[in-house]
């Protein structure tokens, strides 16, 4: 009798709290459309990219979606412009595990675009484990956050001169765990998986705040968001099989659906109350409170000039 009660307030503890998630979630409501603009999504290819592309596709701008993946890139290309009938969606490779990629890529959508109106800064990874990149880098610190760093860094002059236009970074409210050691940015002493996920993200918001304050009086603008915990393949690269499938079918459940975290990344892409606001977070299509390490303006700055160094930003 005790093991059902208990069975039975867990279950009813699951569905209140999905209850909950429902009617909290944020809906972009904005019918912004964005003919004749131009925006990149990283990590355009699947989960909350994919469905991110796939609205702006809609709505009528030039989507470039930017995956490591060529197959993935493609297949989503031609199911976004299948179902959209927006033509001008187009495939361009990227892969911000190596910072020779993110040059490449940068030159070449120089070469294709006159302009650049929203850069969402989508793609992320987790469970990478302890490995480096080519570039001395840890994998996960460099996808997560040295890639992004570099890749805005690069787009800057066009999203400038194709002002007012908005950079978007996806980040997480992991972010609240994570820590900045000076001594060991690229996690030369790794802890864990969840460590370097949390953070990068920290990082991110940082570099959300230390742009903004950069940009001020360019008509470009950039804030941070937690898109909310969707059932998305961030999580592919856990090893172990068993602890994969009990992720994603818990996320299945009890969280988002990759159309809901969507919203906030849609919302501060085309929302016109947000047209001129900067430097802020953002959850479910409202601005909230990041962690206070997250508004530390001094340690942005500083965090700022050890990334340049690092992606040999000149």
């Amino acid at each position: 009798m005790v093991m059902w009660t208990i069975a039975v307030i867990f279950v009813l503890a699951v569905f209140t709290f999905k209850l909950y998630q429902k009617l909290t979630c944020g809906v972009c409501r904005s019918s912004a459309h964005m003919v004749g603009k131009v925006v990149i999504v990283t990590g355009g290819n699947s989960g909350i990219g994919f469905e991110t592309a796939k609205n702006l596709a809609d709505r009528g701008a030039r989507v470039i979606i930017a995956c490591r993946s060529i197959a993935r890139g493609k297949k989503a290309t031609e199911a976004i412009i299948k179902c959209t009938g927006n033509k001008n969606v187009v495939y361009r490779h990227l892969d911000l595990s190596t910072f020779r990629s993110v040059r490449e890529f940068s030159d070449g959508i120089y070469k294709t675009e006159s302009r650049l109106d929203v850069l969402i800064n989508n793609a992320g990874a987790g469970g990478l484990g302890n490995q480096k990149t080519e570039d001395g880098n840890h994998l996960g610190m460099q996808v997560n956050y040295y890639g992004p760093f570099l890749l805005t860094n690069l787009l800057l002059p066009l999203l400038k001169s194709s002002a007012p236009s908005r950079i978007v970074n996806v980040s997480s409210f992991i972010h609240i765990y994570g820590e900045v050691d000076f001594e060991n940015l690229n996690m030369e002493k790794y802890w864990s998986d969840y460590l370097v996920y949390a953070n990068s993200k920290l990082y991110l918001n940082l570099m959300t705040l230390e742009l903004s304050r950069r940009l001020q009086g360019t008509g470009v603008t950039v804030n941070a968001l937690h898109p909310g915990v969707a059932a998305t393949n961030l999580f592919r690269n856990i090893k172990n099989s068993v602890i994969r499938y009990i992720v994603q079918t818990s996320l299945n459940f009890v969280y988002q659906s990759v159309w809901e975290a969507s919203q906030t990344s849609i919302y501060l892409s085309v929302a016109p109350e947000v047209q001129e606001v900067s430097g802020r977070y953002f959850s479910d299509c409202r601005e909230k409170k990041p962690s206070k390490k997250s508004q530390d303006s001094e340690i942005a700055k500083r965090l700022w000039q050890e990334s340049e160094k690092i992606v040999k930003l000149s």
